[in-house]
């Protein structure tokens, strides 16, 4: 059985996600059949990219996508376009309603802050400590 899921990819504490068509016996990083789209929560508001043709396709053939590539695909309209699939509307005119919702261009940087955890916050913190303690 297919899957949409997410795929992590990025460095340590700064995940980002590709929407992947997958096989569910597939590792979580394995092979894969497609990708459709990319998700990165560290953005304000977050960045979710889908290809929307290719979602629905994938759906009409029987993909099961997980909750959180659900989510994903209702905050960039795929999802309602295959609720509208599944009442009974053509698969040509949502396709070519889909490929007009092609997204806008991502910003590649981040506006979130640094990771609370990494080495960088606890040396400055440390550091503001220690002027504290000399005043």
């Amino acid at each position: 059985m297919l899957r949409i899921r997410f795929q992590r990819v990025g460095a340590k504490r700064q995940p980002a996600y590709r929407i992947v068509v997958t096989d569910q016996r597939q590792k979580r990083s394995g092979g894969i059949v497609e990708n459709i789209g990319f998700h990165n929560p560290r953005t304000r508001p977050s960045t979710d990219v889908v290809d929307s043709a290719r979602a629905l396709h994938w759906l009409s053939v029987g993909a099961q996508p997980t909750e959180a590539a659900i989510s994903v695909m209702k905050r960039a309209g795929t999802w309602a376009l295959f609720e509208r699939l599944q009442k009974g509307e053509s698969k040509d005119a949502l396709m070519a309603e889909a490929a007009a919702l092609q997204p806008t261009a991502v910003a590649p940087k981040t506006s979130y802050p640094a990771p609370v955890g990494s080495p960088s916050a606890k040396a400055a913190a440390s550091d503001d400590a220690g002027e504290a303690g000399e005043a």
